[in-house]
């Protein structure tokens, strides 16, 4: 599987604790589109809270949609000047969570 990390940092008004709660919903709506047994073998996440960080691996079609719709989701809930994005070599910690 080829392996694309996405870093989300969020500024300190953003709510890490509701931003990784979001990235559950985009999980689940990957979930609708996928299969959960799909998304639960090809997504993975790791949360940094002290660091402001949520990674999450967008390498397979399904977490490619995650990504997108996370993204999507932060926008709104967050606006767009309360995080960012972008494709990074590697996590923080190499321990990825499967998404569940």
């Amino acid at each position: 599987m080829n392996t694309r990390v996405y870093q989300f940092e969020f500024t300190p008004l953003a709510d890490i604790t509701e931003a990784e709660a979001t990235l559950q919903l985009a999980i689940i709506a990957a979930e609708g589109l996928f299969g959960e047994a799909q998304v639960r073998m090809t997504v993975s996440y790791h949360a940094v809270p002290a660091h402001r960080v949520i990674h999450v691996d967008g390498g397979s079609e399904s977490g490619d949609a995650v990504v997108r719709i996370f993204t999507s989701l932060l926008t709104c809930e967050f606006g767009p000047d309360e995080f960012t994005v972008r494709r990074v070599s590697s996590p923080i910690c190499d321990c990825m969570e499967v998404a569940a």
